[in-house]
């Protein structure tokens, strides 16, 4: 069976000659179709030659500063034009720089660097295609005015307009370093007690003097030592020995795991969840599926 016309081998001159031919004819000028291919009109009318002997027939009429095309020439030209803006519009979204997207979602600072930078190689490792942005900031982000595409809450889960998921739950305790030599509740009085801001729409924050009412020690000043205004310097502060911090432990998961921190004494305090938080319309988007499981992952692996 002979082979279709679609399946037979093709004949076609030098690309080069056909580009050279092309640009001259729209231009009829060897002088601005080298400008536009960036080579001499030499090389040009080099080009346009061979081409004429593979073909056996003029191409141009050659004239003073310009050229005209001849009636074979007036042929292949309409031919080789429409050929060619066909394969620069099919090459044109091709050879476009293909635009990432990327994923933004804020926390507190100390979330953000206790427990989602550990894991950011495990997203890229995942979904190379997409890129994080992690944005830390104790402020609730407005969804409406700020390019944000989830956010993790410390509350109740109660978020009018957004949809929320809980995440985890949280435990506060006394936590400092074993170079203390801290063990029982009347040592407590000897140390500094390291303090952190809380957000000022929390009510009821598990802070110190929350802890002392429920360890009934409420004669105790536990007002005094040292005020930070990030929860990660507080951490950074009991680790390094200089006094007792209530803690997240689940920020401080890896430390206790490891022993660069231990709770003396309880006892705990519960706090409230963290929840993810995002517009009603994300949920639609597959991206934001892949950060959400990835979170979820990040959230119940253990410390290493």
């Amino acid at each position: 069976m002979n082979s279709s016309i679609s399946q037979q081998r093709r004949y076609l001159p030098p690309l080069s000659a056909l580009r050279a031919f092309e640009a001259a004819a729209r231009h009829q000028s060897f002088r601005l179709a080298a400008n536009e291919l960036s080579v001499t009109p030499t090389a040009i009318s080099h080009q346009v030659r061979q081409l004429e002997s593979l073909l056996g027939v003029p191409l141009f009429e050659r004239r003073v500063r310009k050229v005209l095309l001849t009636a074979q020439g007036r042929t292949l030209y309409p031919v080789l034009r429409d050929g060619f803006d066909a394969f620069a519009a099919v090459m044109a979204p091709l050879l476009q720089p293909k635009k990432r997207r990327t994923l933004t979602i804020s926390a507190t600072p100390a979330f953000v660097a206790r427990r989602l930078v550990p894991k950011v190689a495990d997203f890229h490792a995942q979904h190379g295609d997409l890129d994080l942005r992690l944005h830390a900031s104790t402020t609730p982000v407005d969804f409406s005015t700020q390019q944000i595409d989830a956010a993790i809450r410390y509350g109740r889960g109660d978020y009018p307009g957004l949809q929320s998921e809980y995440l985890s739950s949280t435990q506060y305790a006394p936590l400092c370093s074993p170079r203390l030599g801290l063990h029982t509740t009347t040592q407590l009085p000897r140390h500094p007690l390291l303090h952190y801001l809380w957000q000022p729409s929390l009510p009821d924050p598990p802070d110190w003097p929350a802890w002392g009412r429920k360890a009934g020690l409420g004669t105790m000043d536990f007002l005094g030592g040292v005020t930070f205004s990030d929860e990660t310097h507080a951490m950074a502060a009991a680790i390094a020995g200089q006094g007792v911090a209530l803690l997240n432990t689940s920020l401080v998961a890896d430390e206790l795991a490891q022993g660069t921190l231990v709770q003396p004494f309880g006892p705990t305090l519960d706090g409230f969840a963290y929840y993810l938080v995002y517009p009603p319309a994300t949920a639609s988007d597959p991206a934001f599926h892949a950060l959400r499981a990835w979170l979820r992952d990040a959230l119940s692996a253990a410390p290493a």
